[in-house]
């Protein structure tokens, strides 16, 4: 099974506090956006993938079109709005991975593994969440979190959905993978996170 995959790369990136979009930051020696789509390519389930930006990440826009990339721009209301609306116009059937543009210790193994999990799960979506625990001892921040049987977990913002049931409203049933992987803990909202997140990466190739 290969599915497409879905880059969203339009967000503000107000925590930051930084002049420059998110997905350019610096990191290790290259933009933030550079990892995630260098996993991406190398990920064997991942038929092809797109860029999603918007009004507020001009810049990343440019620069994927540049490296000749595929791009949607969407309308930039919210992640979930431009997620429905990015599927709608790829018009993207059955399942789509969905990623953010600040995970660069992602790889395409990993991606790869999600994609098994979500076809073996039998359910209409997937989500790799990291607990919020990990994340705290190592100092990293704890911006966005949902609810997986009755525990709450920090969402990575790697998903797998059905397309189909993107206009639904209700609640979709949803498998889980709750894992402290490098490849999904170091998911960068904050400076300090992407000070913490290079410092670990590092120490990470020395052994």
């Amino acid at each position: 099974m290969k599915i497409p995959a879905l880059i969203m790369a339009g967000g503000k990136g107000t925590r930051i506090g930084l002049p420059v979009e998110k997905p350019l930051l610096p990191f290790l020696g290259k933009p933030l956006i550079d990892w995630v789509v260098d996993a991406v390519k190398s990920a064997e389930k991942i038929s092809e993938f797109y860029v999603v930006t918007s009004r507020n990440a001009v810049e990343t826009e440019r620069k994927c079109l540049e490296d000749g990339l595929k791009v949607i721009r969407t309308d930039g209301k919210g992640y979930h709005d431009d997620l429905k609306q990015a599927i709608f116009e790829a018009r993207l059937p059955g399942a789509v991975l969905t990623m953010p543009a600040d995970l660069p210790a992602v790889t395409g193994k990993f991606l790869d593994k999600v994609v098994t999990a979500y076809e073996e799960c039998g359910k209409d979506a997937l989500a790799v969440f990291v607990p919020i625990s990990t994340r705290e001892a190592l100092g990293l921040s704890v911006s966005s979190t949902d609810e997986h049987k009755g525990v709450w977990h920090a969402v990575s913002g790697v998903n797998v959905i059905n397309s189909a049931r993107v206009r639904d409203e209700g609640k979709i049933e949803t498998g889980a993978i709750i894992t402290d992987e490098v490849e999904v803990l170091l998911n960068i909202n904050t400076l300090k996170d992407l000070e913490i997140a290079e410092k670990i990466l590092r120490e990470a190739k020395k052994t």
